[in-house]
């Protein structure tokens, strides 16, 4: 069985995937290997929704779906909240950096350059 982040992981990837909106059923099959009950879809979506990830729209008797920014804003999102609740900004970012291969160095710096 996958863990709750896990599963809501999964979720918002298959909405990621998406260019339209999602019913719950659509979300479900479109879990790759998985045998989930539709609630347990709604669930994690409704959940997703709390946490500003996903929203939902009125589609007939029943809800269509969709991510509310893209995976990378997501992301990116993530690391902004990452690095407002961190005291020494330059200590986390220099170990980052440490860890980092060429490849995302050299990403880093056309992102800069680009800025």
């Amino acid at each position: 069985m996958l863990g709750r982040g896990e599963l809501e992981r999964a979720v918002a990837e298959v909405l990621w995937d998406s260019p339209e909106p999602m019913s719950a059923r659509a979300v479900a099959d479109s879990l790759p290997g998985r045998e989930l009950a539709v609630t347990t879809v709604l669930t994690v979506l409704a959940r997703l929704e709390s946490k500003g990830i996903v929203t939902r729209t009125r589609d007939g008797r029943a809800h269509a779906y969709q991510a509310t920014a893209s995976r990378e804003q997501h992301t990116a999102d993530l690391m902004r909240q990452v690095l407002d609740g961190v005291g020494d900004r330059d200590a986390v970012l220099s170990r980052f950096v440490g860890t980092a291969s060429e490849d995302e160095i050299a990403a880093l710096r056309r992102a800069i350059d680009g800025r």
